[in-house]
């Protein structure tokens, strides 16, 4: 046996060594060498892995490849909105103003009493305060007091009296429409009685001029009635005359006949100046002791006055009408809100919110009350109105009536600028994309990857959103993916 036979047999057992004992010992050395076979190929993979190829390297440092950002077409109804800021106001508002009533010649006339606070409400033929211990009532009208209104005037002031007089239950009859005449001195007796006053008389100046005319006309009977007896009476004779019988009798005759004549003309005259002073006779309602306001029940907003106070300037602020919400809004906004569109009125101090509409638009720009609150809306916020901000006034009526306690509060309201109507298919504006071609198109992405554009009419937008319209022949369903951008993985947004 050659040495290197020797080698790699397996050793004998040697004397007084166990069989067993050799072949542990071979065994442990086959382990050996498995192990370190294991650990050189492991080794050498590490090395293969570790070295990487130029062109390996160049496309590791390149950018990622692009991906694209996908949002779905969703089927609902679209609306675009414009937020701005408003105050609750109502149809009419009225400044009471304190006046020294007519004829008075007070050094310094004062209130004397003032019945009513802010907060309350008013009703017609109510006393609103004393002016010297004249009352200052109110009548229903929308045409504001603006001469007294005497015996004999005639004018739709007139008018509007009567009916406001009539609807108290204080009948103007038999006078004409708008003709103040007996029916009319009546029903203002009436009213001023039923308030617990007595009315001015509508003569301002010294002495009764129905009595004086009656004085005229009791003249006027007796000079009459003188004539008369003078005419019929026996002639005077010749010789008291220094004429004939004949020529005494004819002259007598002719100078009683004549008295008679003017006697009844005077008559007459005085008979016409007392109708005259009679129908210019009566009550009169000054400019200074009404009030007429729209509609009832009123409010009462402000009491400006103190009992003691002079008379003179604003008193206090009635509110009356319907209530509604006045905005204004710029110019980019005005073109997009139309009356009949759908609002929304919150509060957000009582946090009640009432569905309204759109009532009126101004055609022109108007400058807004610095002291209302009222500001320049803008989606999704407002800007507080200062002395010089301008806007189109946009009036929104509430569907039910608004609570009296937000009269003069500051409100959001949601105007609904358009609407799909109906439910419709829609993408963000984004999604959409114009080609060289002229046609409208977005893009969908398939399950697979694939990618295919529709071509689509897009119709009402708003909120970020457009409703869509595929064109004939064109795929696009509630769900579908549409492309809205492109987005590279690590890089900042």
């Amino acid at each position: 046996m050659t040495a290197s036979e020797d080698r790699l047999s397996a050793p004998e057992a040697t004397e007084g060594e166990p069989a067993s004992s050799g072949m542990s010992r071979r065994r442990r050395w086959a382990a050996a060498v498995a192990l370190g076979a294991v650990l050189t190929t492991v080794g050498g993979l590490g090395a293969a892995l570790a070295v990487k190829s130029p062109a390996q390297l160049a496309a590791e440092a390149a950018a990622p490849p692009p991906d694209v950002l996908t949002a779905p077409v969703e089927h609902r109804v679209l609306r675009s909105s414009i937020i701005t800021r408003g105050e609750v106001v109502a149809d009419q508002t009225v400044d009471v103003v304190a006046q020294a009533p007519s004829g008075e010649d007070a050094a310094r006339p004062v209130i004397t009493k003032i019945p009513v606070r802010a907060g309350d409400t008013v009703k017609a033929g109510q006393v609103l305060m004393e002016v010297v211990g004249r009352p200052v009532l109110t009548l229903q009208g929308s045409l504001p007091a603006y001469r007294d209104l005497r015996p004999g005037t005639v004018g739709d002031d007139v008018r509007q009296l009567q009916q406001a007089l009539q609807g108290l239950g204080h009948a103007t009859a038999p006078d004409a429409t708008g003709s103040f005449g007996p029916g009319t001195k009546n029903a203002l007796d009436s009213f001023y009685d039923s308030a617990g006053y007595d009315p001015l008389p509508a003569h301002e100046g010294e002495g009764d001029p129905v009595a004086e005319a009656k004085s005229r006309v009791t003249a006027a009977e007796r000079a009459l009635e003188d004539a008369q007896d003078a005419w019929t009476g026996k002639p005077a004779s010749a010789s008291e005359t220094g004429a004939s019988a004949d020529e005494a009798a004819a002259g007598a005759g002719g100078r009683s006949d004549k008295a008679v004549r003017r006697a009844r003309e005077d008559l007459a005259a005085a008979r016409a100046e007392l109708t005259a002073a009679e129908a210019a006779a009566g009550p009169m309602l000054p400019m200074t002791e009404v009030v007429f306001v729209k509609s009832f029940p009123a409010r009462v907003d402000r009491v400006a006055a103190k009992v003691g106070g002079e008379a003179a300037g604003t008193a206090m602020t009635l509110s009356a009408g319907k209530l509604v919400v006045q905005a204004y809004v710029p110019e980019y906004q005005k073109d997009l809100i139309r009356p009949g569109r759908s609002a929304e009125i919150y509060s957000e101090v009582t946090g009640r919110s009432a569905k309204g509409k759109v009532t009126h638009v101004s055609d022109t720009r108007v400058t807004a009350d610095p002291s209302a609150g009222q500001g320049l809306g803008d989606e999704g916020g407002s800007v507080e109105a200062g002395p010089e901000a301008t806007g189109w006034l946009v009036e929104i009526t509430s569907d039910s009536p608004l609570n009296a306690d937000l009269t003069g509060q500051d409100v959001r309201v949601t105007v609904i600028a358009a609407s799909t109507g109906d439910k419709a298919l829609v993408v963000p504006i984004t999604a959409i994309s114009s080609g060289a071609d002229g046609r409208t198109t977005v893009t969908v992405v398939e399950a697979d990857r694939h990618r295919r554009r529709v071509e689509i009419r897009a119709g009402t937008a708003g909120d970020g959103f457009v409703a869509v319209t595929p064109v004939t022949g064109g795929s696009l369903a509630e769900g579908d993916q549409v492309i809205t951008g492109i987005s590279r993985e690590g890089t900042s947004p």
